[in-house]
């Protein structure tokens, strides 16, 4: 009779996973481009577990109320936008964009308790951000979100932008903060240098790298039919629970392509968000306005398969709270303590989770592993092709 006795290493890694918080997330979020709010229509937002009305009165300010007439529930949404109000399709009740009943046609006086719930908003840069606390405060003087230069001036390109709802909780996509093998295997890229540093509301991704294919071109001294690019740098800062910028630079042969990448999303519910991606790129003398358009879609095109790559990982893996990690996985649990301050009431937010902290990745090893794969493949490629 053989007698097994079970170590700790023996042991069976079990997959742990909390129930979803009921809470979102307290901070600014951002809706989209704030120029397809301003059609004097009102627009219906599902977030944060509710359904929103969003509109734009004659005074040219952008409003945020519960989607929900508090009289006998006519949906706003599908109302009328009347001067500075919103008036319910049910029974004309108008309603302000700071949440009070201005006026009720067929009444001789409005209720004094005849309020509905205002979301506080902003207008930065050509988007419209809303604010979302659970505890319902205001927006805090010190919380904000940087001003984006390039997105006001005349020598970078408009706005380029996507939308796609993914049906997963928002943790998955923050958690790409810190991952940068997934960038090799997922989206085709290269990281040469990867590090992450969080302090305050903010946690930063900093990474080098090339794409797969300009590698395989520099292996083989090839251009590919275009200026050759030698790599790209990507200083990507998430500020607060959603809104990243990315300032990503494309580096060729001769010249920098300057670029800023938004990734930001809302959550719909506790398993469903809605993604946003915008982009605009610098015009230069190598790239001038029209030549920079065309950029800058190309680039929003490539974004959005890029997301499409992350979405069809997510709608297929578990939710998982205790990952089984290595050295070269980024500090998964330090980030998700980060993400954490914006789930509790600002009283309980302690020290671990906005304490600054920092953490590169050698990369020694998986470039190693990566171009060894890289010049496997082409190896194959040449030996199908030679046997053809």
């Amino acid at each position: 009779m053989i007698h097994v006795t079970a170590t700790e290493s023996d042991a069976v890694r079990a997959i742990e996973a909390e129930a979803i918080s009921s809470r979102f997330a307290r901070g600014w979020h951002c809706l989209g481009l704030a120029e397809k709010f301003k059609d004097g229509k009102p627009h219906t937002v599902n977030a944060f577990g509710q359904k929103l009305v969003v509109f734009t009165g004659a005074d040219g300010r952008t409003n945020v109320l519960d989607g929900y007439c508090r009289h006998m529930g006519g949906d706003l949404s599908q109302g009328t936008v009347k001067g500075n109000e919103i008036a319910c399709p049910f029974h004309d009740w108008r309603w302000g964009g700071d949440g009070r009943c201005k006026s009720i046609p067929y009444a001789r006086r409005v209720p004094l308790r005849a309020r509905t719930a205002s979301w506080p908003t902003m207008e930065q840069d050509g988007l419209l951000f809303v604010w979302n606390d659970p505890e319902g405060n205001n927006p805090p003087a010190d919380v904000t979100i940087p001003v984006i230069e390039g997105a006001t001036r005349d020598d970078w390109t408009d706005w380029r932008w996507t939308e796609q709802v993914v049906h997963t909780n928002a943790r998955e996509v923050i958690d790409n903060v810190v991952d940068m093998a997934h960038f090799f295997y997922i989206h085709q890229s290269f990281p040469t240098f990867f590090k992450n540093i969080f302090e305050g509301q903010v946690a930063t991704q900093i990474m080098k790298g090339v794409t797969r294919e300009d590698s395989r071109r520099r292996r083989e001294g090839s251009g590919g039919g275009g200026p050759r690019m030698l790599g790209n740098t990507s200083v990507a800062s998430y500020h607060g629970p959603s809104f990243m910028i990315d300032e990503l630079t494309y580096h060729y042969d001769g010249y920098d392509l300057n670029s800023v990448l938004i990734n930001c999303h809302y959550p719909i519910d506790q398993n469903s968000f809605s993604l946003h991606s915008g982009i605009i790129v610098q015009h230069s003398d190598t790239l001038p306005a029209e030549a920079a358009e065309a950029t800058a879609q190309k680039l929003s095109e490539f974004i959005l398969l890029g997301f499409q790559q992350d979405v069809e990982i997510w709608k297929n893996k578990a939710r998982i709270d205790n990952p089984l990690l290595c050295e070269e996985d980024g500090p998964v649990y330090q980030l998700r303590r980060w993400y954490e301050q914006f789930y509790v009431d600002v009283a309980d937010v302690r020290p671990e989770m906005t304490d600054r902290f920092e953490f590169e990745i050698d990369t020694t090893r998986p470039v190693e592993s990566w171009q060894k794969e890289v010049d496997e493949n082409l190896a194959r490629l040449d030996s199908e092709g030679a046997s053809a």
